[in-house]
């Protein structure tokens, strides 16, 4: 099971890694972390930046060493990790790379309601996703393919886990809309019959009722 962390927000990960090569002030964190594109493999909300770099500091996994000042900008304050900080940065990869966790994500979600809609239409949005897709891993492969050119496969490991998420995704899609397409998919019948005005199918209200009757019990 997943530790608990006293900042658990993504972006803290981002900045101790970034710090943990030099003491540096905030801008100059933000400025790494897109330049090193971990904004892209995070979800980071740079709104909360100044709130992380304070918690990480508070918590002691960050210390102020002092200030810098370039040409007439205000002083800005230089945080170095500490101690404490590096071995929660060790200890927080570990979990990561170790630990499955279950991620919630958008298309998730509108699958598990997409009875809502009538199969046709479902059909034509698997068909556009799956356009989208596939566009999408042309360009990384062709963007991974150029980078490795200059920088080294330690740093792109998490743009290839990236691009295999995106071509298991499609070929998920692909099968799911094979049965569709072709009427194997089970329950298709009463799916359609459903838009058709007939109700919900007979194993759907059967399903709704057994699931009504764990919760009472």
């Amino acid at each position: 099971m997943a530790a608990k962390r006293k900042v658990d927000n993504l972006l803290a990960l981002a900045v101790l890694a970034t710090v943990v090569q030099r003491p540096m002030h905030r801008y100059e964190i933000a400025s790494l972390i897109r330049a090193h594109g971990k904004d892209q493999q995070m979800d980071v909300k740079w709104g909360s930046l100044y709130t992380v770099v304070q918690n990480l500091a508070k918590h002691g996994f960050l210390e102020v060493v002092g200030t810098s000042r370039q040409g007439a900008r205000p002083e800005r304050t230089v945080y170095r990790i500490t101690d404490a900080g590096r071995a929660e940065l060790a200890d927080w990869t570990r979990e990561l790379i170790s630990t499955p966790e279950p991620e919630h994500t958008r298309f998730a979600a509108g699958l598990s309601v997409q009875m809502i809609l009538p199969p046709a239409e479902v059909i034509e949005l698997l068909r556009t996703r799956l356009a989208a897709l596939e566009e999408g891993i042309g360009a990384r492969k062709a963007a991974l393919t150029k980078t490795l050119q200059t920088v080294p496969r330690l740093f792109l490991v998490e743009d290839e886990y990236a691009l295999a998420m995106v071509e298991a995704e499609a070929a998920w899609v692909r099968g799911l809309l094979a049965e569709l397409s072709s009427g194997t998919f089970p329950g298709l019948d009463g799916w359609q019959a459903f838009h058709d005005g007939a109700g919900l199918p007979p194993e759907m209200l059967e399903l709704q009722e057994r699931s009504l009757d764990q919760i009472q019990d």
